[in-house]
């Protein structure tokens, strides 16, 4: 391990990857960012990550294998934004985007992996999610005039699904749902946290994130 950061397992696309470097950024923490192809998992990742999955964040005393933990341990480290003050209804919210509308998105977004699988129904099952997280958004965000830990933890996924079709997500009619999407992936945020970086290898010189 780097003697001195962080080591950060990550795949610059993945939506659980993102929002996890966005919560670094935020904390102004840096780290030894290592990316991984999913199709070619080295075997020091697999030998610390319990999953299997990215992202993964080695510290000295553990390791911590979640995305939204990796976020939480990070803002509670440093929340300058103060992204953490929301109310417990955020965390709700954070569950729903995972179990119900990730499992819709991902049998439109990759129908050839669900031939059993009614496209059509998974896709309208997922806008009506996302109608409903419309209509819950607050001014600008969820809870209000700035970002929480929920809108950060939702916004990758929004935005896998508006990409499926963008002309249509586009001219869908939100209410308010446009134009938060648009506040996180038109920020010089979302350009820092997807910095491309090349494979890492065993013997690769460390590189740094942010």
């Amino acid at each position: 391990m780097s003697k001195e950061f962080p080591i950060l397992y990550s795949f610059r696309r993945c939506p659980y990857a993102i929002r996890a470097r966005w919560a670094l950024i935020a904390a102004n923490i840096d780290v030894e960012l290592r990316e991984i192809v999913l199709k070619d998992k080295p075997s020091e990742f697999l030998s610390v990550s319990t999953s299997g999955t990215v992202p993964c964040l080695q510290l000295k005393e553990k390791i911590i294998d979640e995305s939204i933990d990796i976020m939480i341990w990070a803002l509670r480290k440093n929340d300058p934004d103060r992204w953490l003050d929301m109310p417990a209804e955020g965390y709700s919210l954070i569950d729903d985007v995972e179990n119900k509308f990730k499992p819709n998105l991902d049998k439109t977004k990759y129908a050839s992996r669900y031939p059993q699988n009614d496209n059509k129904v998974s896709r309208g099952l997922a806008i009506d999610y996302l109608i409903d997280l419309d209509k819950k958004i607050e001014g600008d965000f969820l809870f209000g005039k700035q970002p929480k830990l929920v809108d950060v933890a939702i916004f990758p996924f929004v935005r896998q699904f508006a990409n499926i079709d963008i002309s249509w997500f586009n001219e869908f009619g939100w209410k308010k749902l446009k134009g938060w999407l648009e506040a996180f992936v038109e920020s010089t945020m979302f350009d820092k946290s997807q910095k491309k970086f090349v494979q890492w290898r065993p013997n690769a010189n460390p590189v740094f994130f942010p």
